[in-house]
């Protein structure tokens, strides 16, 4: 059996362009439709047995372009799950109370909690790729001595890379599995996808003239995209790249992949019972019995 965890790491010289956007000529989307329900009740198992054990949380981040499947990525791979257990965290543009502190700030007081999961649907990846891309938004965080764009020192991107992977290494040392998905998506899907907001009714809501904008910085966006992920692919908090022009393909992919680290945690378990509660149970269940 294919060992995607390994297979679709991003390594140091991680190139986009080497990445497939579509396997279905490997995958069949309706064989991963069967297996992704298989491997959501299996992940959701684990959940349960890791809420109980209370040691470790686990962070998924996902990060790709507009129109990339995120939103019914999550809704597919966690259908399974206890409410209490996940939590959906998205960041758009931050708000004033945001800005009044660093840029990961917002997302430190998001993380998640032991024996539980979060989903960051975008993540603190943006303050290296949109910012980059428009860098005009970073005059919003008040940084000291800049004050334009131009202030940036050639450095910069390079010092927020550091930070990011500090911030990473810190929860992973204090627990957190940390799970990092490139929904990569190509140009030509995209435009499907856009072409189908406007022309299915239902989906209208979610077009935006601003995604047409954004759409022409895809050139832009990639460099940026493939700057970050080989700078903070990191051992213990790796960059998987998935192939998403098949949305079903990518949720199992997304899912296979959890369950494959998770997996390897063979200390997470149920607890024990205390030994006096061990010792007097069959007294407590005859009690039951007999009310």
């Amino acid at each position: 059996m294919t060992n995607y965890s390994k297979l679709l790491t991003a390594k140091s010289s991680f190139k986009i362009k080497e990445h497939p956007t579509d396997i279905r000529d490997e995958i069949n989307p309706d064989d991963a439709k069967a297996e992704l329900k298989k491997l959501r009740k299996k992940i959701a198992e684990l959940q349960d047995k890791m809420y109980a054990h209370d040691k470790y949380s686990v962070l998924i981040c996902l990060q790709g372009m507009d129109t990339s499947g995120k939103d019914s990525l999550i809704r597919e791979v966690f259908k399974d799950f206890n409410v209490r257990g996940v939590v959906v965290e998205s960041f758009k543009t931050p708000n004033s109370q945001e800005l009044e502190h660093d840029y990961l700030w917002r997302h430190e007081i998001k993380l998640p909690e032991k024996g539980k999961f979060a989903v960051f649907n975008r993540t603190h990846y943006e303050n290296v790729l949109v910012t980059r891309v428009h860098p005009e938004y970073l005059l919003n965080e008040r940084i000291p001595h800049i004050n334009n764009p131009k202030d940036l020192p050639k450095d910069f991107w390079k010092m927020r890379f550091e930070q990011i992977n500090n911030f990473e290494k810190r929860v992973v040392e204090n627990g957190t599995i940390v799970f990092k998905f490139f929904l990569n998506l190509s140009k030509e899907e995209q435009k499907d996808r856009l072409l189908s907001r406007l022309e299915e009714e239902e989906k209208n809501w979610k077009f935006s003239p601003g995604d047409l904008e954004e759409r022409k910085l895809w050139d832009k966006y990639m460099e940026c995209y493939e700057d970050a992920i080989k700078n903070t692919s990191k051992k213990d908090a790796p960059w998987y790249i998935i192939p998403s022009d098949s949305k079903p393909v990518s949720r199992y992919l997304v899912a296979q992949i959890i369950y494959e680290v998770l997996s390897t945690y063979q200390d997470i378990q149920y607890p024990e019972m205390e030994p006096e509660v061990e010792e007097h149970k069959r007294k407590y269940k005859e009690q039951l019995e007999a009310e």
